[in-house]
C-alpha cells in the first residue's frame, strides 16, 4: 500500500536545483522546526517548510502530497569526566566578538541531537521510512532517494541567513588596496618615537599609506583621542588608507579606508609599509588596537553593565507576551524594536487578530509575503507557544544542564524586510531608529487601503515660519512617525562634574597613566523639550512677500497628537569637525508626559500670510530666461513637469540638510545631485563637497541646450501612487507629489502638505479617523491624510537603549511595561527588570493617558 500510494504521488517529487531555496529548518507560518514536538514537514515539490498545524493547509491548497519529515530529539550528551567539577572563571574578553575566541562567552549547549528522516503521504498519513524505501522498486527508490538527499545536503534558506557567532573584527578588503597609489619618496618612518606632525601628540598616530604622513587619529566622543589631523588630512588630500602605528605585527595592523568609513584587510599591507621602510615582519605592538578601545570604553562608560542589569539576578519570565528573540549576527536593534510593535494593540489587532486571514490569502511563497511573515512574527511573540518555562531541576543537575530559553529565530522576517536594502540585508549592526522608519514604510506600502496600524504613531506637524523682513508669516503641515529631541549639553545640571572629569582626562593623558572613568552629563528632559519648541532662525529664507532672500523664525508645533508617541533622542550627532560621535547623557525622562502646549493653533488673527508664489527658476549662465517653448507640447507644459532650467526640489528634503546647519544652497545643490533621492545620499553629498571653493555658492544647471525635453523622471508606479492614496489623498495629489520627489513614497506626502494651499493641490480628502479632545469633527476640518487626535497627555510604556559607541556597533535591548511591571528583552532573554534605567533610553514610546 506504501509503495502504491508513494507511485501515485511520484509526479510531485522534485530535486531541487543548485541555489534553489530549501526551508528545512523553519515552518513557513509559524516557528516550529525539526526539534518541534511534530517535527517539520518539507514539501517535496516546493521545498517549504511546514509544522504539524499547517501541513494539511498546504496540501488542500496546493494537492502536493509528498512531504519529508524530520524529527530532532535532543538529548544530554553524555559526560567522560574528563571536564572536570564546576565551571571554569569566565575570560575578560579581548575581541569585540560574541560566540568566537577571545570574544564574550555563550553558554555551550549541553544537548546533542537524534534526527530522524521519513516520508509522509497525505491525505493518507501514511509514514515511509528510508528502510521501507530500499525494497521498493528501483525506479520509485532512485528517485525519491535523489530528492531526500538533496533536501538534507542542500544549504537551508535559514542557515544561509544565519550566523553563528557575530564577530566585530571581521573585516573585508578594501577596493583601494589593490592599486594603492605611492609616488616616489624619501621618506622614511622610524621603528619608535613617533608624534603627530601637527600638534606632537604621541599616541593614537596613523601612518598614511600614500605619503607617509604621521598624524593623529579623532577625537572620541568622552574627549580622549586625537585631534582629527589625520581625517583633516584625507580630505585635503584624497588619499584613502591608513595604518595605526603601534599596531604593525607580523600579523597584521589596524587598516582605515576614509572613502569606505570602516576598518578594512589590506593584502599588500608588508609591501605598502616597506614603501616607507618598515619593516612588517620585525615590528612590535605598543599600542591599543580600535578594537581593545572599544572594550575599555565599554568597561570605563558602564552603560553596559547599568542597562542590561548586570549587578542583580533577574527573574526569567515566560509565557504568551515573554517571548525572546535569537540574535541572528547583530540583529538585537531589530529584535528591540519588534517586540515595541507588537507590544501595541493596533499591531496586535491587524496581525495577529487576522492571522488566519493572512495565512488563507497568501501567495504560493508565503516566506516572501510580507503580511504573512509579520503574522507569523506577532504570534510568535505573543502566544506564548515558543516560551514554555524549563521543567525543574532534578538532584544532581547542574545550571548548566538546563535548556536555554526557547525563543523565535525570525530568519525569514529579516531577509524580507531587508531584501533589497542596502544596510538592512546585512549582518552589520543598524541604527534601531532607522530600521523603525523603514519598517514603518513598508506597513504602509503593504496596506495600502485596508487597516492601518501606523496611525497609532502618525500625526501631523505644524511649522510656521515668521519672515522678519516684511513681518508675515507661513504656515505648513507634515506627517511624520517619530518626534525628535535635541540633547542641549550646554543645559547639562553637572558643569563642575563634567569639567573636573576634564581636567582629569588630559592630565591621565598626559602622564600616561590610566583613563579615569567617564563622568556622563546629566541633562533635564524640560530642556530638551525647550530645546525642541524654542524658535529656530532660518537663514536664506525665501520671502515671497519681498522676492528675495530673508531670515525667518520657525517654530514647530503639533497638529494632532498621536495614540502612541514615539521620542527619538539625538545622541548621535556631528561635533564641530563633522565626525560622528555618541553624546553620553542621561536625561530625566517622565513617566507621565503633557504636551498640550505644543498644540499647533494655525493662522493666528492679525497674522499677515506671505503671499503663495513660487521662486524664480534656476536658469543656466548661457541661457535666457523664457528661452525654451513648450507651447506645443502639452505633456510638457502640464503642472505635472517643469522646465529643464526650473528643477523641481524636494523642499522639504532641502529643509531636513538645512536643518543640520549647511548653507541653504549647498543643500538646494546636494538635493539636486542626488535627484532627491533622500537626506542620506544628500548628507553624503554634503560631505564629499565641504572643500571646495563654491560650496555654498547657488545652484547653477549645466548648459542643457535647446528645444524639446523630456521630463528625467520616470512615470510613478502604480504601487507607489496607490500606496499615497491609501493614506486619504487623491490621485492628482499622488501623482504630482510622486514626481516632486523622484517617485518617493516616504517624502510624497511632505510634499503634499508643504503644497497645500496651492489651487490644483486643494481638494477633499478623508477626515481623521479620531477624534478631537471634545470628541467632535468640525465640518472645516483641514485637508489632510487620516490621523488620530486627542489630548496631549502621555505615559511611558517602552523604551530602547542603545550600549556602544556608535549605531554601527554596541547592542540594544528594550524595556516594555506591562501589567504594572517594566520587563527586559535582551534578545531571547527575557526578564522581569528590577533597576530600569530610563534615563540611558535612546527611542521612547508614550500612549496615550486615558485616565
Amino acid at each position: 500500500m506504501a509503495e502504491a500510494l508513494l507511485t501515485a504521488a511520484m509526479a510531485g517529487i522534485r530535486v531541487p536545483r543548485p541555489g534553489e531555496r530549501v526551508h528545512r529548518e523553519e515552518c513557513a507560518f509559524s516557528y516550529s522546526g525539526p526539534e518541534s514536538e511534530g517535527g517539520l514537514y518539507i514539501c517535496m515539490n516546493t521545498f517549504l517548510g511546514f509544522g504539524k498545524q499547517f501541513v494539511e493547509r498546504h496540501h488542500l491548497k496546493t494537492g502536493q502530497r509528498a512531504f519529508l519529515h524530520l524529527k530532532r530529539t535532543r538529548k544530554a550528551k553524555s559526560d567522560d569526566g574528563s571536564s572536570g567539577a564546576g565551571d571554569p572563571p569566565k575570560k575578560k574578553p579581548t575581541r569585540l566578538a560574541i560566540g568566537v575566541e577571545g570574544g564574550f562567552e555563550v553558554d555551550s549547549d549541553p544537548f546533542e541531537l537524534e534526527e530522524e528522516v521519513k516520508i509522509v503521504i497525505l491525505p493518507d498519513n501514511v509514514a515511509i521510512s528510508r528502510e521501507s524505501l530500499a525494497l521498493m522498486a528501483p525506479a520509485i527508490r532512485e528517485r525519491v532517494t535523489a530528492s531526500i538527499e538533496a533536501l538534507l545536503s542542500a544549504d537551508s534558506a535559514s542557515r544561509r541567513q544565519d550566523v553563528e557567532a557575530w564577530d566585530g573584527e571581521v573585516r573585508q578588503v578594501s577596493q583601494h588596496a589593490v592599486a594603492l597609489r605611492q609616488p616616489a619618496t624619501d621618506v622614511r618612518i622610524p621603528p619608535c618615537g613617533w608624534r603627530c606632525s601637527q600638534c606632537d601628540l604621541r599616541e593614537n598616530l596613523w601612518v598614511n599609506l600614500t605619503d607617509g604622513s604621521i598624524l593623529c587619529g579623532r577625537r572620541y566622543f568622552d574627549g580622549s583621542g586625537g585631534n582629527n589631523h589625520a581625517l583633516e588630512h584625507h580630505k585635503r588630500t584624497g588619499f584613502p588608507l591608513a595604518v595605526k602605528l603601534g599596531t604593525i605585527t607580523p600579523d597584521g595592523a589596524d587598516v582605515y579606508s576614509y572613502e569606505e568609513d570602516e576598518m578594512v584587510l589590506d593584502p599588500g599591507l608588508a609591501e605598502h609599509l616597506s614603501h616607507f621602510g618598515i619593516d612588517m615582519m620585525n615590528m612590535q605592538k605598543t599600542d591599543k588596537t580600535m578594537t581593545e578601545l572599544e572594550l575599555d570604553m565599554n568597561q570605563r562608560v558602564g552603560e553596559w553593565g547599568a542597562i542590561q542589569e548586570s549587578a542583580v539576578q533577574l527573574k526569567p519570565l515566560y509565557g504568551p507576551g515573554n517571548t525572546g528573540m535569537h540574535n541572528l549576527g547583530n540583529s538585537c536593534y531589530l529584535n528591540a524594536v519588534m517586540q515595541v510593535v507588537f507590544s501595541i494593540n493596533d499591531f496586535q489587532n491587524k496581525y495577529v487578530g487576522h492571522m488566519h486571514k493572512i495565512f488563507q490569502d497568501s501567495p504560493a511563497d508565503p516566506t516572501q509575503d510580507f503580511n504573512t511573515q509579520v503574522a507569523k512574527l506577532g504570534y510568535g511573540l505573543l502566544s506564548g507557544e515558543y516560551s514554555r518555562a524549563p521543567p525543574e531541576s532534578e538532584e544532581g543537575e547542574g545550571e548548566n544542564d538546563k535548556p536555554e530559553p526557547e525563543g523565535i529565530s525570525p530568519r525569514m522576517f529579516k531577509a524580507l524586510v531587508g531584501k533589497g536594502h542596502p544596510e538592512f540585508s546585512t549582518n552589520r549592526q543598524q541604527d534601531a531608529h532607522e530600521f523603525f522608519l523603514h519598517f514603518i514604510n513598508m506597513v504602509e506600502r503593504n496596506c495600502r487601503s485596508s487597516e492601518n496600524p501606523n496611525l497609532a504613531f502618525r500625526y501631523v506637524a505644524e511649522e510656521r515660519f515668521h519672515c522678519l523682513a516684511s513681518s508675515r508669516v507661513k504656515y505648513t503641515q507634515r506627517v511624520d512617525y517619530i518626534m525628535q529631541l535635541p540633547v542641549p549639553l550646554e543645559a547639562a545640571l553637572n558643569k563642575e562634574e563634567l569639567a573636573d572629569a576634564e581636567r582629569q582626562r588630559r592630565t591621565a593623558e598626559e602622564q600616561g597613566t590610566e583613563l579615569p572613568e567617564v563622568v556622563r552629563a546629566k541633562v533635564p528632559f524640560q530642556a530638551c523639550l525647550d530645546s525642541f519648541s524654542e524658535p529656530e532662525q532660518v537663514e536664506d529664507f525665501w520671502s515671497t512677500a519681498l522676492q528675495a532672500k530673508s531670515v525667518a523664525v520657525k517654530n514647530t508645533r503639533f497638529t494632532s497628537f498621536p495614540d502612541c508617541l514615539v521620542i527619538q533622542i539625538k545622541k548621535f550627532t556631528f561635533g564641530l569637525d563633522w565626525v560622528p560621535k555618541k553624546l553620553d547623557v542621561s536625561i530625566d525622562m517622565p513617566e507621565i508626559l503633557d504636551l498640550s502646549g505644543l498644540r499647533g493653533r494655525g493662522l493666528q488673527p492679525g497674522e499677515a500670510e506671505l503671499p503663495d508664489i513660487a521662486p524664480p527658476p534656476l536658469l543656466t549662465p548661457d541661457e535666457p530666461k523664457g528661452s525654451l517653448s513648450l507651447e506645443d507640447d502639452d505633456t510638457l507644459s502640464s503642472n505635472l513637469y517643469s522646465s529643464p532650467t526650473s528643477p523641481v526640489l524636494d523642499e522639504s528634503l532641502v529643509e531636513q540638510v538645512a536643518e543640520m546647519g549647511f548653507p541653504r544652497e549647498a543643500c538646494r545643490k546636494a538635493v539636486y545631485h542626488t535627484n532627491s533621492s533622500g537626506l542620506e545620499p544628500a548628507i553624503n553629498w554634503v560631505m564629499a563637497h565641504l572643500d571646495q571653493p563654491d560650496f555654498s555658492s547657488p545652484l547653477v544647471l549645466p548648459s542643457t541646450g535647446g528645444g524639446h525635453k523630456t521630463p528625467d523622471t520616470e512615470p510613478p508606479p502604480e504601487e507607489s501612487v496607490v500606496t499615497v492614496t491609501s493614506m486619504g489623498f487623491t490621485r492628482e495629489q499622488a501623482l504630482r507629489a510622486l514626481h516632486a520627489t523622484n517617485n518617493s513614497v516616504e517624502r510624497a506626502v511632505d510634499w503634499i502638505f508643504s503644497h497645500i494651499d496651492e489651487p490644483d493641490t486643494e481638494v477633499s480628502m478623508e477626515v481623521s479617523e479620531g477624534r478631537s479632545a471634545s470628541g467632535t469633527m468640525s465640518e472645516t476640518t483641514p485637508a489632510g491624510p487620516r490621523v488620530r487626535d486627542g489630548p496631549g497627555k502621555y505615559q511611558l510604556f517602552a523604551f530602547i537603549s542603545h550600549m556602544g559607541t556608535s549605531t554601527m556597533c554596541g547592542h540594544y535591548v528594550c524595556h516594555i511595561k506591562k501589567e504594572g511591571r517594566w520587563v527586559i528583552y535582551n534578545d531571547q532573554k527575557v526578564s522581569a527588570s528590577e533597576r530600569p534605567r530610563r534615563d540611558l533610553g535612546y527611542i521612547y514610546f508614550y500612549q496615550r493617558d486615558t485616565g
